[in-house]
């Protein structure tokens, strides 16, 4: 089993999103935990259609590639999505993926209740503070207990590669990390 999940939004091959949530794992591990990465590129995820058949089966019917996700957020500990900011807020295919996730959770076994985890935004020059508010909406709804760092879980970058040119932001994608390692240990333990 995978402790912490963490879902990147980017649809970029090298993708700075992704770089971040490396990151994020390699300090979950560092501090006892295993984790996996897991990029929506190439994915063409759908919205819900409030069809309510995962209240009936259990899981999204909906055939493209997300319910096997779902599959491995249900049995994890921590949960961390995190989206590019595109025209100022999080892009669309996470959102329909936390949209997703959050309504079959509620409809079948609420596996989301209690689990550990927060969001993340990278993005060029703004929109990170709304894309956090929108991604943020997902935990309170679902029961999660959500974390932070000692400033928002914030990364500035443009072209890709450039995530070191925010050591501040990647500092707080590390406390993150420890902090949401730290707190599934403290529960679980």
């Amino acid at each position: 089993m995978v402790n912490v999940i963490l879902l990147s939004g980017s649809p970029r091959k090298k993708s700075n999103t992704v770089e971040v949530l490396d990151v994020c794992a390699k300090e979950i591990e560092k501090n006892g935990l295993s984790t996996e990465v897991i990029p929506l590129r190439g994915m063409s995820i759908q919205s819900c259609v409030a069809c309510n058949k995962c209240v009936e089966k259990g899981n999204c019917v909906l055939k493209d590639g997300l319910d096997e996700i779902i599959e491995k957020i249900r049995n994890a500990d921590g949960f961390v999505p995190a989206a590019p900011v595109y025209f100022g807020t999080a892009r669309g295919d996470i959102m329909s993926a936390l949209q997703r996730i959050g309504k079959v959770s509620r409809g079948s076994d609420e596996f989301l209740s209690w689990m550990v985890g927060g969001p993340i935004a990278v993005g060029r020059r703004g929109g990170h503070t709304l894309t956090l508010q929108e991604m943020s909406m997902f935990f309170p709804i679902n029961d999660m207990i959500m974390l932070g760092s000692r400033y928002w879980n914030m990364v500035f970058a443009h072209e890709e590669g450039t995530t070191n040119q925010d050591p501040e932001g990647l500092e707080m994608v590390k406390l993150f990390g420890e902090n949401i390692a730290k707190l599934i240990k403290k529960i679980k333990d």
